[in-house]
């Protein structure tokens, strides 16, 4: 079938880099529109209700345990940790305290939803790329990276996060804003997704909370660890104005860095990952679908896709 959107190149390239920058593949209008509701959502932010102004000093647990477990399905905030004091209370206004809103965006509010579940240009993406058979929607975000305290996104790949049975997971991350070297722009190790292995995977705790689940013995993970390590220098940055999206295979490694500027680092970020029996997603993993929202299909009733994947899953 003829290509929609994508180019040959660009396929090529993803499946041989693991990750793909598509420039403008939203507009000025439509970014400012992501870019300003993101804000909107910040000004309403009912902090009085956020378990964060409860927590005592010395709590491990930044977000709470069911305030992050249950997000599923709702629209909800996280902090940065830099932004709260040890008496639990912000030390700045609570528009610059926010780390990410997540994780039903998509679902809940309708002009997310408009870019994500009825956008048309990326229907003819996932058509074009053929990841999946079957792609479902999940986990949507908005990364605030706030000026000076944004943390650094440690190395790691995607279906650590979001594990199905074969790995499955692809990212979708939009720029809002400029990203930059300054900033918090995304890294990239380009083919690591063909020689790495995920190694662990992060769960739900029989016994309350979250953690990693190994999935390879610790030598095993260890000779990867190294092996990805003698890779570091190889990693390259892509900076990125509003509007551009990046495509992130769930195996290749990425990070980015702390904020340091004066400049937000706005970016709305969602995944899609195979549906059954394809990939089975369990009910070992952090965020769980409900009966009253399961995962989103992306192609229309009775359109599926020939998957072609690539990398070690």
């Amino acid at each position: 079938m003829a290509l929609e959107y994508l180019t040959q190149d660009q396929i090529h390239k993803f499946h041989k880099d693991g990750y793909l920058v598509i420039p403008s593949f939203l507009g000025k209008e439509d970014t400012n529109a992501l870019l300003n509701r993101s804000k909107q959502l910040l000004d309403e932010f009912d902090l009085d209700s956020h378990p964060r102004t409860k927590f005592t000093t010395g709590d491990d647990n930044h977000v709470g345990d069911d305030y992050f477990l249950a997000s599923g399905d709702k629209i909800r905030f996280f902090l940065e940790e830099d932004a709260v004091d040890t008496d639990g209370k912000l030390n700045r206004p609570k528009q610059r305290a926010v780390n990410k809103i997540g994780h039903a965006l998509h679902e809940l509010d309708p002009l997310f939803r408009k870019f994500t579940l009825e956008n048309d240009r990326l229907k003819s993406l996932v058509r074009d790329l053929k990841f999946h058979h079957d792609p479902v929607a999940l986990q949507s975000m908005v990364i605030t990276k706030q000026q000076q305290i944004g943390g650094e996104g440690p190395e790691h790949n995607d279906s650590t996060f979001l594990y199905t049975n074969p790995p499955s997971a692809l990212g979708f991350w939009i720029a809002l804003e400029h990203c930059t070297p300054t900033n918090g722009a995304l890294s990239f190790l380009p083919g690591s997704h063909l020689m790495s292995t995920i190694t662990k995977r992060f769960v739900r705790l029989p016994t309350g909370g979250t953690g990693f689940e190994p999935l390879v013995s610790t030598e095993e993970e260890k000779v990867i660890n190294e092996r990805a390590a003698s890779m570091s220098a190889d990693y390259i940055l892509e900076t990125c104005n509003p509007g551009d999206l990046v495509l992130i295979h769930g195996s290749v490694l990425h990070k980015s860095e702390r904020n340091t500027s004066p400049n937000t680092r706005f970016a709305y970020t969602f995944h899609m990952i195979e549906s059954p029996p394809n990939a089975e997603y369990d009910a070992k993993n952090w965020l769980q679908p409900t009966p009253e929202m399961p995962f989103s299909r992306i192609l229309p009733p009775g359109e599926f896709n020939n998957a072609i994947r690539t990398g070690t899953d």
